[in-house]
């Protein structure tokens, strides 16, 4: 007797359907299973095995065979469980073969027949109905997550008898034994309870720093803040989720197939309603951060995909672990290779470092730094000039003085800022509409040309900029990028000299603020690779 099921399985975060063919035929008694599986696929078998026993079913003393088709990718996890159960009741005529026809069954099978979630329902769901698939079975415990997908009839089963009772049930009739589920993503979103994060107006003074982060939060720009320990570096960086603006209902549900796909969706948690903040120790390992294992899984940049990856102390990372980010910050995507085929993840996080300039913290407050010129160039190489290249923003977050620390002026709430920010992202909507760019940063060389036109005078501007500074050609589009967002941040279309200013002096090798420090005279001769400096002599040039 033969039987075919369908199933879904999980490549990276991408999901493909997957047959599970069931033979029960004459021979000597046996249990095969075949079709490059994982060890844990493979021990189905005894699970389903027992847990029929426990059901009522005795397997037949014959020859079982299992085929998972397609046999060229890899395939892990539990999902198999309950198809092969299925698949097997059918072989046995304990269900009709045509109850399963169009209907993607996936999930785990415990030994008493219990149903127990899997990971990457979201994105198996999402295949199935690409598929055309009209039902799909899963978990209770993946219900609200699979009925996410509209357009497609998902059901929640408990327990294996449950299952079984459904399926022999008349289909006209199934809809009121499980009635499907549906959860409307965009209600979710709207009616969650927002994530409490630090106010911009509890951190004194730095309004060059707390300018810089809201041109990063309004574009999606790489942001590096270097200066003294205590400072705020830490907290300024923890505050960059409350003015980002909130997730759209796709952006939710990319981050939320991230996150089911690695098994990490919190229990009772049907969608990721924030943007994610992680912040690794800088002991972090290079598969840690990027993805890894023998069949990869995602990484913390993955992870933190359309959120916040805090990287602090930057210059404690080993730089092995940061040159892997190099690729995957340049593609917003990272590809894994391994011999069982290419594993791909979003990789769109926006990425903020925050180090100390020298080993001591000091530099350049010299009445303080205790380091040699040789010590401090030491420090500041072990993060490579490339890794530097994809940073948008360079700002130096010096120490407060006391007038700004006792003073009673009101510091702006992160609410006010995130209204402008929003109003920002509202104008890139609008520019990019019909495009594959969401935010400013996201813009290719071909669509900084079209999308930032500069005048004859500016683009003469910045020709010196370009060849005094010894621009990359990726610095030079950064920079027309950050102009292009900080005009958006003042209502305007048209990029003007200031904002050209501005967004080339966030990336000038020098330090910017230097009423911050105090003693000796700052020795330009030991420049840094933080902060703006001397553009406006530049653009005069």
């Amino acid at each position: 007797m033969y039987s075919s099921i369908i199933t879904g399985a999980v490549h990276g975060i991408d999901s493909y359907l997957m047959r599970v063919e069931t033979d029960i035929s004459s021979g000597m008694p046996s249990f095969n299973m075949v079709g490059f599986m994982s060890g844990e696929m493979r021990e189905a078998g005894e699970r389903v095995r027992v847990a029929l026993k426990n059901f009522g079913i005795h397997l037949p003393p014959q020859r079982i065979t299992v085929n998972l088709s397609p046999a060229g990718i890899p395939k892990r996890g539990m999902v198999v469980d309950l198809p092969v159960s299925i698949g097997l009741l059918a072989c046995l005529g304990s269900i009709p073969v045509r109850a399963t026809e169009n209907v993607l069954i996936a999930g785990e099978l415990g030994l008493n027949g219990e149903i127990r979630p899997v990971k990457g329902i979201l994105s198996i769901v999402m295949e199935a109905k690409n598929s055309g698939i009209s039902t799909c079975i899963v978990p209770n415990g993946n219900l609200s997550e699979g009925a996410l997908v509209h357009g497609i009839r998902v059901v929640g089963v408990r327990t294996l008898a449950e299952l079984v009772s459904y399926l022999r049930e008349n289909p006209m009739e199934r809809d009121r034994l499980l009635p499907p589920a549906e959860v409307d993503a965009a209600q979710l979103l709207s009616q969650a309870n927002k994530a409490v994060y630090p106010d911009l107006s509890g951190v004194h003074g730095q309004r060059q720093a707390k300018k810089a982060l809201e041109i990063a939060a309004a574009g999606f720009h790489n942001i590096l803040m270097s200066g003294p320990p205590g400072t705020g570096k830490s907290m300024l960086a923890k505050c960059l989720p409350g003015i980002m603006p909130p997730l759209t209902t796709d952006e939710a549900l990319e981050i939320t197939r991230i996150y089911s796909a690695a098994g990490l969706l919190p229990e009772d948690t049907a969608l990721i309603t924030e943007r994610p903040f992680l912040s690794p120790h800088h002991s972090v390992t290079r598969a840690v951060l990027i993805g890894g294992g023998n069949i990869p899984t995602p990484g913390l940049i993955t992870l933190a995909h359309l959120g916040v990856l805090f990287l602090d102390e930057i210059s404690e990372y080993k730089s092995y672990e940061l040159n892997s980010l190099r690729e995957p910050l340049e593609n917003r995507e990272i590809t894994i290779r391994r011999l069982t085929g290419a594993y791909r993840y979003p990789a769109r996080p926006l990425l903020v470092a925050a180090s100390n300039p020298c080993p001591c913290g000091y530099y350049p407050d010299m009445n303080r730094c205790k380091c040699t010129p040789k010590e401090v160039l030491r420090y500041q190489k072990r993060i490579s000039g490339p890794f530097i290249d994809r940073i948008d923003f360079r700002v130096y977050v010096g120490r407060v003085n006391a007038d700004e620390l006792q003073g009673s002026e009101l510091e702006e709430s992160s609410r006010t800022v995130q209204a402008r920010v929003m109003e920002a992202i509202e104008r890139q909507k609008r520019r990019f509409a019909g495009t594959p760019f969401h935010y400013n940063a996201d813009m290719t060389a071909d669509a900084v040309e079209h999308f930032c036109p500069l005048n004859s005078l500016l683009a003469g501007k910045m020709k010196i900029v370009y060849d005094q500074l010894g621009m990359s050609m990726r610095s030079y589009h950064k920079s027309l990028k950050m102009a292009r967002t900080i005009a958006d941040l003042n209502g305007r279309e048209m990029i003007l000299e200031r904002d050209l200013m501005t967004a080339v002096g966030f990336r000038l090798p020098e330090i910017n603020d230097e009423e911050h420090l105090s003693g000796k005279e700052f020795d330009r001769d030991k420049k840094i690779l933080t902060g703006s400096g001397e553009h406006r002599n530049l653009f005069e040039a």
